[in-house]
């Protein structure tokens, strides 16, 4: 107890990110009130992943006596009137997250646009918004006052139309970073490219995931950021739709980009309008991409897509590969080729032991390599676990009639060696 007094007492920053945490019943915990009175260096706190209630008074006097809190994201149990209260007591903010930025309305009504509106008005400091987990739209106006500060802006968690997003994104002329939903549409997206010209990162993620919808954006959406936010340095971008000829515009109109990441939903997916291979496009980004560390690739792709890869990305660390390539020697240009590659994952291709064994003089100076739902035999993966013995080898099977094949393989170097708290259906070699 004394340890964790202490903790709390000279606790500087507390960000829960990544991992989502959930209670079976909706409790209040009441983890917030643990910190001691006597803690007034916090800096930044970020729980918008702990998905339960909390005591909301605690939280409200913790920030009223953290005058150094600069960073606060809260997670979907704090209603807009909450925020405010939360945003008069932190006016020093530059990274906010909302909350469900709902209004749950007491006994004086619903807090109105302008009230919430001059909040804003007067957080000067903010550069940073995220949150917006249950977005009411009718309230987005209210941030209109800090739009032109903003650097970051992150709508992931809600699911706007473009007539509901446009007109916030027309105040965003400073942004570099932009998360969305791809509930924006192509039109939305045009929105960014006529008045982000500074963008630095765009995320566009699916609302529905399944290959069977059409999603709401495609290669125009894609070629009307490359033609207006030609700064880009990194782009992930999850669409159905999709045409050679904007990849390549992608890769001509900006060079400087580190990340490209194209997620063509769906099995093979062919250029939309030709019906040829993917092939041009992805070799257009290795090419003309000079600074590309990072690239996921998908859709119809043929070997000759990764012999691309292999020529001209010779600075790529990164690869992930999805529903791609049509023999092995995809696998053997990538390994002959990308001298600097750490990381490999390749899910839903017809690669197998021969694509896997030509890896063998470059696995050493890879962190991991990650096979799932390919063609790979419990022979195959032998065979590199014997001839590698200081890699481990890591096979999964999820249908134990097919005695000779591997479902998933993980390969990796570790100092420690082999894990030893693997579950059942891991099996080391």
């Amino acid at each position: 107890m004394d340890r964790c007094i202490y903790f709390f007492r000279h606790l500087r920053v507390l960000d829960l990110t990544e991992d989502y945490f959930h209670e079976e019943e909706s409790e209040v915990v009441d983890w917030i009130s643990k910190f001691p009175e006597c803690n007034t260096s916090l800096e930044s706190l970020v729980f918008d992943c702990v998905s339960v209630p909390f005591n909301f008074e605690a939280l409200e006097a913790l920030v009223a006596r953290s005058p150094a809190l600069r960073r606060l994201r809260v997670n979907d149990h704090v209603s807009i009137e909450q925020l405010r209260r939360l945003m008069a007591r932190a006016p020093h903010l530059t990274h906010l997250g909302t909350g469900s930025f709902r209004s749950e309305p007491g006994p004086g009504g619903a807090l109105s646009v302008s009230e919430l509106a001059t909040s804003f008005a007067v957080s000067r400091s903010l550069v940073c918004l995220s949150g917006f987990l249950d977005a009411n739209a009718a309230y987005l106006p209210a941030i209109y006052q800090v739009c032109a500060n903003l650097t970051s802006l992150n709508f992931s968690f809600a699911g706007l139309t473009a007539e509901e997003f446009i007109p916030v994104i027309r105040h965003c002329v400073n942004l570099r970073t932009l998360w969305v939903l791809d509930t924006v549409g192509d039109e939305g997206l045009r929105a960014v490219a006529e008045t982000c010209s500074n963008l630095r990162e765009l995320r566009v993620f699916p609302l529905d995931a399944t290959e069977d919808s059409e999603g709401s954006v495609s290669d125009i959406g894609l070629q009307a950021i490359s033609e207006g936010c030609r700064k880009l340095e990194s782009i992930l971008y999850f669409c159905q739709r999709m045409t050679n000829a904007a990849v390549i515009a992608m890769s001509e109109n900006c060079p400087d980009l580190l990340v490209f990441r194209l997620c063509i939903m769906g099995r093979h997916r062919p250029d939309r309008i030709t019906g040829a291979p993917m092939d041009e496009g992805f070799g257009a980004i290795v090419m003309n991409c000079k600074k590309l560390t990072r690239l996921s690739v998908s859709g119809l792709l043929t070997d000759k897509a990764f012999a691309y890869i292999g020529r001209h990305g010779k600075l790529i660390k990164t690869l992930s590969v999805a529903f791609a390539g049509n023999s092995d020697m995809s696998l053997q240009h990538v390994f002959e080729g990308c001298t600097r590659l750490q990381k490999l994952e390749v899910r839903d291709s017809p690669f197998g032991d021969k694509g896997l064994l030509s890896g063998l003089n470059y696995f050493y100076n890879m962190r991991f390599f990650w096979m799932n739902s390919c063609r790979l035999t419990v022979k195959g993966c032998g065979d590199v676990a014997q001839q590698m013995p200081n890699l481990v080898v890591e096979v999964m099977k999820e249908n134990e009639g097919e005695m000779d094949t591997v479902d998933k393989l993980y390969l990796y170097r570790s100092l420690a060696g082999p894990r030893e708290d693997a579950p059942s259906f891991v099996n080391i070699l």
